[in-house]
């Protein structure tokens, strides 16, 4: 077949993802098979960047080479690998294949070629034919003139991107710098290939490179970690620490001395001196997550230290110069915080010299299939079983379903149905579909209209029964009835939470998370962030 239109491929600028997509495309019409993967090497797991013929969750997978014999066998050779049709190897891609959902794979014909990029492993190609005899000699042969193409497909499109690194960046990466930059990826990889995302992802990459303070705000549980990090790797303090501090777990008491050390003595039980987690980040990056939860007196402090770069531990009699990016995260309202007197306006202007909205899950399309993907074979290798994957009612129950809690709730969803799959006798040998009753959804919070509020407006749960409607469990009836109450509490003070709490006779605080866990609070509208006053 002419691989011309591979060869034009390889003088034009693309992106990888279109590239190697296309070039899997191309694979799968010139060897007549079923399904051909393109699977990157991270340390020890392949992650597919381009499938054709599998389904689309396949995306989201990582495949540990220690527990596919296939893949690590195709990996330990430079020459084409081929499993006869009574190969007694495990496939990976059993009941991945998208013409057979669910279902194990036939006997077939497969092969595969590792691939080397500057002389070190890249990764793999892998094609499965579902036809036996599909792939003699010649296709044998036809695969190693074209692990050349794909080898080189890969190579310009590294060099795109270290030409596109050096335009943008002052200074030249080294080696040592992009090993730094990769470490620790393993499972904090941000997954998914939405056009949300992609342009979040776009957007830090391009501030990544300023010191500038960076305000993550999302819901819980939409990854505003992963996010830091990913901040802090792209960044040029990417060689110095990265410190985390969860500001809802520090004791109003220790608070100050956590975040900026004291010197012995400063107060009982004080023996030692101790620097804080600016001193232990100077140089780096420090991530204040949950930083609404800061209480007013420490407030003051950091918006000094932000200020002029000092800090000054607590009993000690002279400040200290420290050299820290801030990069902080909350899934409040902080304009509403402000408002209330609860967070400091200056403070609020400092850290949010950039606001970030992280976009909720919801709002990914079908990242959450990537996601799942991800999630069923970490739980497919955690639990010992052949195959896990999601069966067609179950992907679209993903897909309808709003995720208050978003990543952090699809994971526990994914974990507990192949919990309860395990329970109910499965064969840990066969292929284990999940259907969507196993994922246990909750109807009520999938009937919520989740639209984002803009600033200081709440999301209208308009399909709530009215307490006099409300049936079931008597504690769906009390929910029913708060979340009733809350939503009409809301309207008459036009979206004001604080005059809401005082109508109702509740800490603004405690309405909050109350709101919270009835789905009524929800993340502002990334337009209306994009207004904020800088």
């Amino acid at each position: 077949m002419d691989d011309s239109p591979l060869l034009a491929d390889l003088a034009t600028d693309l992106p990888q993802a279109v590239r190697l997509q296309r070039l899997a495309d191309h694979l799968r019409t010139r060897f007549q098979c079923g399904a051909v993967a393109l699977l990157q090497l991270e340390e020890d797991h392949l992650r597919p960047v381009a499938v054709e013929g599998l389904v689309r969750e396949a995306l989201g997978r990582r495949f540990a080479v220690g527990q596919h014999p296939r893949l690590a066998a195709i990996l330990a050779r430079r020459e084409v690998t081929c499993f006869d049709h009574d190969s007694t190897l495990p496939d990976p891609y059993d009941g991945l294949l998208d013409t057979l959902v669910g279902e194990p794979l036939p006997v077939h014909d497969c092969m595969g070629v590792s691939l080397w990029v500057d002389g070190q492993p890249w990764g793999v190609l892998t094609l499965d034919a579902l036809q036996t005899g599909t792939f003699g000699a010649a296709a044998r042969a036809a695969l190693a003139d074209c692990k050349v193409l794909v080898e080189a497909a890969v190579r310009i499109s590294r060099l795109e991107r270290e030409v596109q690194a050096l335009r943008s960046a002052p200074h030249t990466r080294s080696a040592d710098d992009e090993r730094t930059t990769r470490a620790g990826d393993g499972d904090m990889e941000i997954v998914g290939q939405s056009e949300p995302l992609l342009r979040l992802l776009h957007e830090l990459t391009v501030v990544a490179g300023s010191d500038l303070p960076v305000l993550l705000l999302g819901e819980t549980g939409v990854g505003k970690e992963l996010f830091a990090r990913l901040l802090h790797r792209q960044s040029t303090r990417r060689t110095k620490p990265l410190v985390h501090v969860n500001c809802a777990a520090l004791p109003e008491s220790l608070a100050e001395s956590e975040l900026f050390g004291h010197v012995r003595g400063a107060f009982s039980g004080a023996v030692a001196d101790r620097p804080g987690r600016f001193e232990a980040a100077d140089g780096g990056t420090l991530f204040l997550d949950e930083v609404g939860e800061l209480p007013l007196a420490v407030q003051a402090k950091l918006l000094r230290t932000l200020q002029n770069g000092e800090i000054q531990r607590l009993g000690a009699d002279r400040p200290r110069r420290v050299d820290v990016r801030v990069i902080a995260a909350t899934n409040r309202n902080l304009r509403e915080q402000v408002r209330d007197g609860a967070f400091r306006a200056d403070l609020y202007h400092r850290l949010s010299v950039y606001p970030v909205p992280i976009p909720p899950l919801r709002e990914r399309g079908n990242d959450v299939l990537l996601l799942a993907g991800r999630f069923l074979e970490l739980n497919r290798a955690r639990l010992g079983l052949r195959s896990l994957r999601l069966s067609a009612s179950a992907q679209d129950a993903l897909r309808r379903y709003p995720w208050p809690g978003n990543i952090r709730e699809l994971e526990h969803v994914v974990s507990r149905a192949a919990l309860k799959a395990l329970s109910r006798g499965v064969n840990r040998a066969d292929i284990v579909t999940l259907e969507s009753a196993l994922l246990d959804l909750d109807a009520d919070a999938a009937s919520v209209a989740h639209n984002p509020p803009d600033a200081g407006t709440p999301a209208v749960a308009t399909t709530s029964p009215t307490p006099a409607t409300a049936e079931g469990p008597l504690r769906d009836a009390v929910d029913a009835c708060q979340r009733h109450t809350i939503t009409q509490a809301l309207a008459r003070h036009h979206g004001n939470w604080a005059q809401a709490a005082r109508a109702l006779e509740v800490d603004a605080s405690n309405l909050h998370k109350l709101a919270r866990r009835l789905g009524l609070k929800y993340a502002i509208k990334i337009d209306s962030i994009q207004r904020m006053n800088f």
